[in-house]
This record gives C-alpha cells, sequence and structure tokens, in this order.
C-alpha cells in the first residue's frame, strides 16, 4: 500500500499557530550546550505583503501563485548567557515548489547566519520536512517532523563547509498552544 505524500502547502497549514518551543543546543566546537525556550508564532501571509516582494526583488524573481509566504516570529529566552534576557526576532520564509514535495525556500534572514538565505527542501516519504541551506562558511541540515497534531520535532545540524566538521547540533520540541486555537 503506497502511502500518499502530503504537500508542502499541507504542512505548512499544518505548522500555522503558537508554539511553545524547548531546545537543547550542542556546541561541539566549544563543548558547550545551551537550553532555550521559546514563543514562537507562524502565521501565513499574503504574497504582496511588502517583505514578500521586497524579498522577491532581491532575487530577482517574479510573483507567481503557487509561492507560499509565511512570517515566523519568536521570542527566547536562553541560559548561555547569565542575565537570561528575551531575545525577539522575525524571518519572512517563501516557498517556491518545484513539485509536490520538493523545492526552495528564500529567506530574508538565515537560521545559522543571519544573512539573506536559500534552502532546498523535500518532504520525504515520512512526512517529514527536510531543509539544507548553503551559508558562507557553514551549511545546515534541518529536519521537522510532526509527532502528533500538537507536537512538532526539530532536529538541525551545522557544519563546516571547508571541512565537513559538525560545529552544532540541536533538538527542538514545540508545543501547540491549543488554548487560542479558534473552533
Amino acid at each position: 500500500m503506497t502511502k500518499n505524500h502530503i504537500k508542502i502547502n499541507q504542512f505548512i497549514n499544518n505548522s500555522l499557530g503558537e508554539w511553545k518551543s524547548i531546545r537543547s543546543t550542542h556546541s561541539l566546537a566549544f563543548q558547550e550546550f545551551e537550553n532555550s525556550t521559546s514563543k514562537i508564532k507562524i502565521k501565513d501571509i499574503e504574497i504582496k505583503n511588502k517583505k514578500v516582494i521586497e524579498l522577491l526583488e532581491r532575487y530577482n524573481l517574479s510573483y507567481d501563485p503557487s509561492f507560499i509566504a509565511i512570517s515566523i516570529s519568536w521570542q527566547a529566552i536562553s541560559d548561555w548567557e547569565e542575565d537570561q534576557k528575551c531575545e525577539e526576532d522575525q524571518t519572512i520564509l517563501l516557498f517556491l515548489p518545484r513539485d509536490k514535495n520538493t523545492g526552495i525556500v528564500l529567506r530574508n534572514k538565515g537560521y545559522t547566519e543571519s544573512v539573506i538565505s536559500s534552502s532546498e527542501y523535500l518532504i520525504d516519504k515520512n512526512e517529514h520536512l527536510n531543509l539544507k541551506t548553503v551559508y558562507k562558511s557553514t551549511f545546515s541540515e534541518e529536519r521537522i517532523c510532526f509527532l502528533s497534531t500538537h507536537i512538532r520535532s526539530r532536529f538541525s545540524v551545522i557544519r563546516n563547509q571547508e571541512n565537513n566538521a559538525v560545529i552544532q547540533t540541536s533538538h527542538t520540541s514545540e508545543i501547540r498552544n491549543i488554548s487560542i486555537l479558534k473552533d
């Protein structure tokens, strides 16, 4: 029996909402680890949004109705620093499907290096979203999967481009805030 693959728009729709994130990051280069908690909001945004248009222009691309745009904002508290102040940020992701399971993601701000970036994505046979992003000196590989409707898991590895050495790994559990869901 063949399982039907979900499409990227289904994966994104399943991800919309507010999530509490618990993350453990292991910096192999410094032999340190960091634990952090975050509140993450994932919202769909109009493809004609000013920030989306700016992103398209930076890549010299034109609007296409198959594109999917989302905004991810977060507030994070980490045990990395003693004062544990709350960090906030936001990024725009623009998904450009090639077919129902693969494509490119454009970001106005990268995950590993805070620069404009693009990723290759694949939704695999297990319905996990796999991302590979190449930066100037590193590349990251990330897998996001649903453990249930309201629990996601993210695994990431950051490697040095020069020698493929693993610099950092992380695991994140994300729990949807179901108290704000509308009936």
